[in-house]
C-alpha cells in the first residue's frame, strides 16, 4: 500500500510539474497574444498553440480527478476554439476575460501544490460565468471574404475543417493570393523535409492546410498539397524554391485552380532578394547553419524507427538539488576536517603520513569544488524566466489602470539560484503594482507635463561581482518626498521635518503600515506592503534601496547574492561567541585600537584612506554582556552591499571556510541581523549574519 501511495504521489508531483509548465507557457503566449490584438496582427500558431495547452491541461487534470482545473480549462478551451474559427472577435474584454480564467488556473495549482484544497468552486463557478458571457451569437467577420466564392479544387475543398476554412476566409480578406504547393518526399524522412519546408512558408506567409496527396511513386514516396496564403508574387515564390520535388500553382478567385505553372524553376532572379535566401534542393530545405532544423542526408530505416527520445533534458525536484547540495556541503565539511587532522598529524612527528593524506585531502578538495559548481549551475536559472511572469502582470494591471505602459527588459540572460528567483518574484510584482497604480501617471496628466502618453517601466539586471543587481525603473512622477515627511510627523515618527533629509524620508515607506495615500485601492499604494517587500528581500540575503526624482520616476534596485547555498564565509569571534560573515560581503579587515576611533555626532567612526567609515560594535548591536574586559586591539571588518560600507568590530578573525547555511524556521524569524546557521564540522553550530540587515538597520537608525 505504502509504494502505490508514494507512486500515486509522484505522479501528482509530474502532474503539477507539466501543468505549471503549460500555464507558464501559456501565460507567456497570452502576453504575446494581446500585444497582436492591440497591432490588429494576430498570429493564428500563438492562437492555436494556447488552445493546445488549454486542452492537454484539461486532458491532464482530468485523468487526475482534478475536476476544477479540468472544468476551468474546458471552458476556456471553447472560448479559443472560437476564436479560432473566427466566430468571435479578439478584443480587450476578451482579453481580460482570458487572462483571468489564466490567472485563476495559476492559483489552483499553485494551491495544489502547497498541499491546500483546490476546489475554490465560487472562483470557478465565476469565471466560467464570464467565458460563457462571450460565447453569445457569433460576430460578423468584418471584411471576410465568403469561401464560397473562391472556388477550390474539389479535392482539397471536401478535405478542410472548419478552421481551415476560416483561416482560408481570412488570407482572402487580408488580399493574399492562395497557393497550392505539391510536395513529394521519400517516406523515411518526409517528416523532417515536410517540417522544413513549412517552415520556411511559414516566413513568406500563412500554412493554411497540409493534406496528403496521392502520387505517382507510392511504393517510396508520400505526397503532400499545402494551401498557402501570401502577398508574395508568384514568381518571387518560385525564385526561392528551388526542386524538383516541389511545384507551385496559384489558385486564382473565381477559378477552379490549374495545372502547376512550373515544373522545372528558371534560374534565380537578384531582384527576389527580399525573400528568405533558404534553397529547397533534391527534396531538402537547406538552412543556414545557425538555425539548421534537418539533416542533409537522408535517414536510415533503423533511424526513422528509432524509439530514442529527442530531449536531452530531464525535469528535477528543487527539493532533491537541495538534499544534493547539502551532501556535498557535508562532505566539504567533511574534507575541512581530514585537512585538521592531517596538520596535526606532521606537528606532531607522523610527517610522513600527514604528507601523503594531505595530498589525498588536496585533491579530494578539488573535486569537491567541481561537484559544487556544477551543481550549483544545475540550480541557476536566467532571470527571463522572471521576466515573463512581470510581463503577464503590467499587461494586467495597466489594463485595469487604464494606461498604457511599455515594458522593457535588459539582462534577461543573467543567472540567479532557483530558489532565489521564487524568493522574489513577490516583491517584484508589488513593486510593479505600485509603479503602474502609483508611479506612472494617467494619460492625460503625462500629455499635460509634455511626457509621451505611454509610460514605461525598464527592468534590467545584471551581475556585479559575487551578487546580482536587479533594477526596477519607472518614468512616473517619482515618490513625494515632502509628503512622505509630512505623514512621518503625522504618525510621531519625527519632531522636526526639517531636519530629515531625503534619504532617511525615503527609508520611511519600508515602515509597516506606512502609506501617503489617502485612499484604498484594489492595487497596493507606493509605500503600504512595502516593509513586506523588504523583509522578503532580506530573508534571502538581499537588499533594496530606491532611487527617486520629482516629476521624472524612481528606480528600485535590488541586490542578491547568487546563490545561498554553499559559500565561503569569514568565521569571526566576539565576546566569547562565533559568527559567520558571508565572504562576499567582505570587502577588508583592519587591526586597530581605541586611539583609532573618533566619535562624531556620537557616532563611532574610523578615518579610512580619504572616506569616514562608521562603525558596530557587535556585541553592542546582539545586546551581549561582556564576561571579560575587551581587547586592547581588536579587528574591524569592513562589509558592503551595493555602495553602502560598514566597519563590524570584532574581537578575532578565525578563517575562511566553505558553510552551508541552514535556515532557523519560523520560530527565529524575527531575529534581527541573522539569516541562518551552519555546522562547522567540528559538532559547533554557528550563527550566519545578515550583512544587508544589519548595515540597514544601523544607517537608518543612525546608530
Amino acid at each position: 500500500m505504502r509504494e502505490q501511495n508514494t507512486t500515486h504521489t509522484k505522479a501528482i508531483q509530474d502532474f503539477l510539474a507539466e501543468a505549471e509548465e503549460i500555464v507558464e507557457q501559456v501565460g507567456t503566449e497570452l502576453a504575446d497574444l494581446s500585444d497582436m490584438a492591440e497591432s490588429g496582427e494576430l498570429n493564428p500558431d500563438v492562437l492555436n498553440s494556447i488552445f493546445r495547452g488549454a486542452h492537454s491541461l484539461k486532458g491532464l487534470a482530468g485523468m487526475f480527478n482534478f475536476s476544477g482545473i479540468a472544468e476551468l480549462s474546458h471552458n476556456l478551451e471553447n472560448l479559443l476554439d472560437w476564436l479560432r474559427l473566427g466566430k468571435l472577435n479578439l478584443g480587450r474584454d476578451i482579453m481580460s476575460v482570458l487572462f483571468d480564467a489564466h490567472e485563476l488556473l495559476s492559483t489552483l495549482i499553485r494551491v495544489l501544490a502547497t498541499g491546500g484544497d483546490a476546489a475554490m468552486t465560487h472562483e470557478i463557478a465565476a469565471c466560467v460565468l464570464k467565458i460563457n458571457a462571450c460565447l453569445a451569437p457569433p460576430e460578423s467577420r468584418n471584411g471576410a471574404v465568403p469561401q464560397e466564392k473562391f472556388v477550390l479544387p474539389e479535392h482539397i475543398r471536401s478535405a478542410l475543417t472548419e478552421y481551415e476554412e476560416h483561416r482560408l476566409n481570412d488570407n482572402l480578406a487580408k488580399g493574399r493570393t492562395i497557393f497550392n504547393v505539391h510536395t513529394s518526399f521519400d517516406l523515411s524522412t518526409f517528416d523532417t523535409e515536410l517540417s522544413a519546408v513549412t517552415d520556411f512558408l511559414k516566413e513568406c506567409g500563412e500554412v493554411i492546410s497540409t493534406l496528403p496527396s496521392v502520387g505517382e511513386n507510392l511504393d517510396t514516396n508520400i505526397d503532400f498539397e499545402i494551401l498557402f496564403g501570401s502577398k508574395v508574387p508568384l514568381e518571387e515564390l518560385i525564385v526561392a524554391i528551388k526542386s524538383d520535388n516541389i511545384s507551385v500553382s496559384q489558385l486564382s478567385p473565381g477559378t477552379s485552380g490549374a495545372e502547376p505553372v512550373v515544373t522545372a524553376p528558371p534560374e534565380r532572379d537578384t531582384a527576389s532578394a527580399a525573400l528568405p535566401t533558404r534553397e529547397v534542393s533534391s527534396g531538402f530545405v537547406q538552412v543556414p547553419s545557425s538555425s539548421q532544423t534537418s539533416s542533409s542526408a537522408p535517414l536510415s530505416d533503423d533511424a526513422a524507427l528509432s524509439a530514442k527520445s529527442m530531449s536531452r533534458t530531464v525535469r528535477v525536484d528543487i527539493g532533491k538539488l537541495d538534499e544534493l547540495m547539502n551532501i556535498v556541503g557535508e562532505l566539504v565539511l567533511a574534507n575541512s576536517t581530514i585537512a585538521g587532522v592531517t596538520a596535526r598529524m606532521r606537528n606532531e612527528g607522523y610527517s610522513h603520513i600527514g604528507i601523503e593524506l594531505a595530498k589525498a585531502a588536496k585533491g579530494l578538495e578539488r573535486k569537491l569544488a567541481d561537484l559544487q559548481k556544477g551543481v550549483m549551475e544545475i540550480r541557476m536559472i536566467p532571470i527571463g524566466q522572471l521576466y515573463e511572469k512581470m510581463s503577464r502582470i503590467v499587461r494586467k494591471i495597466s489594463r485595469e489602470q487604464d494606461k498604457r505602459v511599455d515594458l522593457k527588459f535588459f539582462g534577461a540572460d543573467t543567472e540567479l539560484d532557483k530558489l532565489i528567483v521564487e524568493d522574489i518574484s513577490d516583491p517584484m510584482m508589488h513593486i510593479i503594482r505600485n509603479a503602474i497604480d502609483h508611479g506612472i501617471e494617467s494619460r492625460d496628466v503625462r500629455i499635460a507635463h509634455g511626457k509621451n502618453e505611454k509610460g514605461t517601466i525598464q527592468i534590467s539586471s545584471y551581475q556585479k561581482g559575487n551578487h546580482v543587481v536587479i533594477e526596477i525603473e519607472d518614468d512616473g512622477g517619482g515618490i513625494d518626498v515632502e509628503k512622505v515627511k509630512k505623514k512621518a510627523l503625522q504618525k510621531g515618527l519625527v519632531n522636526d521635518i526639517q531636519a530629515v533629509s531625503d534619504r532617511e524620508a525615503i527609508d520611511f515607506i519600508f515602515l509597516p503600515g506606512f502609506s501617503t495615500n489617502e485612499t484604498v485601492s484594489d492595487v497596493s499604494g507606493r509605500g503600504v506592503g512595502m516593509d513586506v517587500v523588504k523583509n522578503n528581500i532580506a530573508a534571502v540575503s538581499g537588499m533594496v534601496d530606491i532611487e527617486t526624482r520629482s516629476g521624472e520616476g524612481s528606480r528600485f534596485i535590488i541586490t542578491l547574492p547568487i546563490t545561498l547555498a554553499i559559500i565561503k564565509a569569514l568565521i569571526i569571534r566576539c565576546s566569547g561567541r562565533t559568527y559567520a560573515l558571508p565572504i562576499t560581503s567582505v570587502l577588508e579587515s583592519l587591526l586597530m585600537n581605541n586611539t583609532n576611533i573618533m566619535t562624531v555626532e556620537r557616532k563611532e567612526v574610523v578615518q579610512l584612506r580619504e572616506s569616514t567609515l562608521s562603525l558596530l560594535r557587535l556585541d553592542g548591536y546582539f545586546d551581549i554582556r561582556r564576561s571579560e574586559t575587551p581587547p586592547t586591539e581588536f579587528y574591524v571588518v569592513v562589509v558592503g552591499v551595493a555602495e553602502k560600507r560598514l566597519g563590524l568590530v570584532v574581537d578575532d578573525l578565525i578563517g575562511q571556510q566553505d558553510i552551508v547555511i541552514k535556515p532557523l524556521g519560523d520560530s527565529f524569524k524575527q531575529f534581527r541581523g541573522v539569516s541562518g546557521a551552519a555546522d562547522l564540522g567540528d559538532q559547533r553550530t554557528i550563527l550566519v549574519l545578515d550583512v544587508g540587515g544589519i548595515i540597514n538597520e544601523t544607517m537608518r537608525s543612525g546608530s
